[in-house]
């Protein structure tokens, strides 16, 4: 279950379907990324193809990535079964 967000725009998509705060193009991909998400029991749930799931490096090295799109990733936490501090960025 996804617990926070970091990022406003993928909080209110996510619960209103308000496409105001994500690129148009990735509506679809990150709604997919999103009810996988909010099911996922454990991060490798998250590990589907194209996924390009891994943890990230460094002082982020408690969060994990999935591709969206080129160099869009959706970006998270996973503690005790649930997700938080979702994030949706673009590593460039």
């Amino acid at each position: 279950m996804i617990k926070s967000f970091a990022h406003k725009g993928l909080e209110d998509f996510f619960y209103d379907g308000s496409k105001k705060g994500i690129q148009l193009q990735h509506a679809q991909k990150l709604s997919d990324i999103l009810d996988r998400l909010d099911a996922a029991k454990v991060v490798k749930d998250m590990n589907f193809p194209g996924s390009d799931l891994h943890r990230l490096k460094g002082k982020m090295k408690e969060l994990w990535s999935v591709k969206v799109s080129g160099n869009w990733r959706v970006v998270f936490g996973f503690k005790e079964g649930n997700a938080n501090y979702v994030d949706y960025v673009d590593y460039h």
